[in-house]
């Protein structure tokens, strides 16, 4: 029996959705929103459009009359969400869903659940799923990387990947035994360690799959792939060719983020980054900050805390939201039981030039503004040195042996940090406001940091 007089209506959620020239995907992103298991009169879904030029505005407002459109009138990056996060009067709770994720229609629930349970939390993750399954294949170089000058030659760099004839190497990723995306003038690459696995994402695991592999070394080797249908042995050298293998095998999810982290080294990371997901992280835990792909936020955390630094522009505007949040006390937690899928760095690129200077330059902009000052020193030496490294390895010794450098890395590492060195004012005095009013000492909040700073 209701008590005459007791409110029982569900808390009213704001679902935004940032767009930027994304198309028929912001599209397919909200019309899983619209299906999401809520009231809708209490279900408020908005798509801030921050200018986009490819019509896709227009075409949200055609297709879904029920979404609310708000437009920019200038791109502002990620912070462009702060467009919809000022007006919260009538509004309990925010969630952020970016424009390439896509719910599942009981995922808002979970959390909503969460923040009722516990007024201490500012926001609650969802589990991100990257948004392919995969089938993975055995790639072995069988040449042994010590004594190189760069010890990931022992391995491949792989620069291609079709499936069945159609281009998948954006979605493909080696997890654990890659090095990470990289680009030079030819292109986007990853190296591969001597043994590893590549991942590949695939639509019907039952059918065997033609896979072609784009595949570079810096010397002659005989590479070994696997596929799960017979071992298949190709001969890999300086020119990049195709290798060919058949492939079968059982499909799995792979974790986007569980929540993200903060290491030691100032670096942010998405918590369970590239792992199979085994069912590993299907318990609620505390997580050191939020990631603004799938987030439900707490208005009362937004009012307190503040909305994104428009300075940061892309990348780790979460991360120091989240930080800043973190030193006025609020906590953040993931709630598993709520998934949504991920299509990763599908608007900017992981090794993109945008990419790279953004996220090197935000890290050391949120360090200056949040962090206990010996980590900010630490990790300004540390870049310094770091890219005096990569030239070393990029440009020296490959001019010392009458071969042609690499600019690249060490250009993008240097305009990041001029644009870290031209905010540094302004974040000084931001910093100075920001430790002015926490509640929480640098020991206690860090002691959730991975790989802590003692």
């Amino acid at each position: 029996m209701v008590e005459v007089g007791v409110d029982v209506s569900d808390p009213r959620v704001r679902v935004v959705v940032l767009n930027f020239n994304g198309g028929e995907m912001v599209v397919n992103a909200l019309e899983h929103l619209i299906a999401t298991d809520y009231p809708a009169d209490q279900l408020h879904v908005l798509c801030v459009d921050n200018c986009s030029t490819d019509g896709s505005a227009e075409l949200v407002k055609q297709r879904l009359p029920q979404v609310e459109v708000r437009s920019n009138d200038r791109n502002l990056g990620f912070p462009g969400n702060n467009s919809a996060l000022t007006d919260l009067d009538e509004i309990d709770y925010v969630a952020l869903i970016n424009s390439d994720a896509f719910v599942q229609s009981d995922w808002l629930r979970p959390l909503v659940e969460a923040l009722e349970s516990d007024r201490g939390l500012g926001a609650v993750c969802p589990k991100i799923l990257l948004n392919s399954r995969y089938v993975e294949l055995s790639v072995r170089a069988g040449v042994d990387g010590s004594g190189l000058d760069d010890v990931r030659g022992g391995g491949v760099m792989i620069r291609g990947c079709r499936r069945n004839g159609s281009d998948v190497f954006a979605d493909t990723n080696a997890g654990a035994t890659g090095y990470g995306r990289e680009a030079d003038r030819s292109g986007v690459f990853e190296w591969l360690k001597d043994i590893a696995t590549v991942r590949i994402p695939i639509t019907d695991a039952a059918e065997p799959l033609r896979i072609s592999l784009l595949l570079q070394a810096p010397s002659y080797r005989a590479v070994r792939l696997d596929g799960g249908l017979g071992v298949v042995t190709c001969d890999v050298g300086p020119t990049p060719s195709w290798c060919d293998v058949d492939l079968r095998g059982e499909a799995f999810d792979v974790i986007n983020n569980i929540g993200s982290v903060v290491l030691g080294d100032g670096y942010g990371a998405d918590g369970g980054w590239l792992e199979r997901d085994r069912g590993q992280f299907d318990d609620r835990n505390e997580a050191f900050a939020w990631c603004g792909g799938a987030v439900l936020l707490r208005t009362a955390y937004l009012r307190d805390v503040g909305l994104f630094d428009p300075r940061f522009f892309l990348y780790y505007e979460d991360t120091d939201l989240s930080w800043r949040g973190g030193l006025r006390g609020w906590r953040y937690e993931t709630v598993p039981s709520s998934r949504v899928r991920h299509v990763h760095a599908a608007s900017s690129g992981e090794a993109s030039g945008i990419f790279a200077f953004y996220t090197e330059r935000n890290r050391l902009l949120m360090l200056v503004k949040n962090a206990p000052l010996r980590l900010v020193l630490r990790q300004i030496l540390r870049f310094l040195l770091v890219t005096v490294s990569y030239g070393k390895r990029d440009v020296f010794v490959p001019m010392a042996r009458l071969r042609k450098p690499s600019f690249t890395t060490i250009h993008r590492r240097s305009s990041s940090f001029f644009g870290f060195c031209r905010l540094l004012p302004v974040m000084l005095v931001e910093r100075r406001r920001i430790r002015s009013k926490r509640l929480v000492t640098d020991g206690k909040l860090l002691a959730g940091m991975t790989n802590r700073i003692e």
